[in-house]
């Protein structure tokens, strides 16, 4: 008699819709019928950013079972020999490729064909620069990449009051071997071009950083998945699996540069009653073993005045830069606008460059009845 125990056969997928549901969620629903049931046990999946306009997202030769377009987004279906794929493009330019097949080998080649190629080159432009941006959604974290807009720090550098350009001569000139600690920090009234700063520092700094900006940072230090998501990283010219048969130039993994904007209550002084657990994560990440063996730089944005920050942040040696971005002197902001000037921010001289055309309106004062 045979030892072997018999298989049961796993019920077929019973696949249920109202009038709530749209035909791209009816290609979802097929798309995942064959790895609910086993059919297809194996899963790949990519992200694409900048997809071609003409890329077809599935093998030459593949059958197209459904195609659905609904608000900007479009979805397909299509199969081959053991393997199913549904790929979407959204109307960002980005798309989501999945394959399911029989073999981890079927699903990785389909998904390679379907991918190929499918990618705009990055441009060219000097002035332009990939900076990712992450958010965490219903879904988990999520990274999106996006091209803006950057000056050079030779054409900025006027915007700054003197000892401010002079810290960021020597910051922009900063290199992968001569890192010493893994934070900076801008901290200075709003208006001050912190920012640009950022963005300038983006581009000088392009052929070994990429920069990526966290959009929710309170929700970053409150999740450890998510911060070991955005910890281990993606992109930047790297692999983090080291069975990764990448060419070798994929392999020369660029330093990651995390921008935190305006986190003042992660940081202040108070911040390790109120914040606690997020603040000791964030020093963590810049030092702590969290930190080791990652090539991860944290900038951290700021209103706070130095004095009101958490001494943990700002202790020797865990910075590589702290600078303070303040307003311009009357003799600067003078010389920068061309007339006579007061003291004065970057944003209040490019208001006063411009006319101040601000649009404004305001309701008439209401008598209180009350002297105030």
């Amino acid at each position: 008699m045979s030892s072997e125990r018999p298989r049961i056969a796993e019920p077929a997928p019973v696949l249920a819709f109202d009038d709530a549901d749209t035909a791209c969620d009816v290609i979802d629903a097929l798309a995942l019928a064959p790895f609910v049931t086993g059919e297809q046990p194996w899963s790949r999946s990519a992200r694409i950013e900048r997809v071609r306009p003409g890329a077809p997202l599935r093998p030459d030769g593949s059958r197209l079972m459904r195609v659905a377009s609904e608000d900007g987004k479009e979805s397909i279906l299509a199969t081959g020999d053991g393997w199913t794929l549904r790929s979407v493009r959204w109307r960002n330019g980005s798309a989501d490729v999945e394959v399911t097949a029989v073999s981890d080998e079927i699903a990785g080649s389909v998904l390679g064909e379907a991918t190929r190629d499918a990618a705009e080159e990055p441009p060219e432009d000097e002035t332009q620069v990939e900076m990712g941006f992450w958010h965490f959604t219903p879904q988990g974290p999520r990274r999106r990449e996006r091209t803006i807009s950057s000056e050079s720090w030779a054409e900025i550098r006027r915007n700054y009051a003197g000892s401010v350009a002079a810290a960021m001569d020597r910051l922009m000139a900063v290199t992968a071997t001569e890192v010493t600690g893994r934070l900076l920090l801008l901290h200075g009234p709003p208006g001050t071009g912190k920012t640009t700063m950022l963005r300038s520092l983006a581009r000088e700094w392009a052929d070994w950083c990429q920069f990526d900006c966290v959009l929710d940072p309170e929700v970053l230090f409150d999740s450890s998945g998510y911060l070991m998501e955005v910890a281990v990283g993606v992109g930047g010219g790297g692999c983090d699996s080291g069975s990764c048969s990448c060419p070798d130039e994929h392999q020369k993994r660029k330093w990651r540069v995390l921008i935190l904007e305006d986190c003042d209550e992660l940081i202040r002084g108070e911040a390790k009653r109120s914040t606690g657990q997020a603040l000791s994560r964030l020093l963590n990440l810049t030092d702590g073993m969290l930190g080791q063996g990652r090539d991860v730089l944290v900038v951290i944005t700021t209103n706070e005045d130095v004095a009101r920050l958490h001494p943990a942040v700002v202790r020797p040696g865990r910075c590589l830069a702290q600078i303070e971005v303040g307003p311009l002197s009357q003799a600067e902001a003078t010389s920068w606008l061309g007339s006579p000037a007061e003291t004065a921010t970057l944003a209040e001289l490019i208001a006063a460059r411009n006319g101040d055309a601000q649009i404004t309106a305001t309701r008439p004062a209401t008598a209180t009845g009350f002297y105030l």
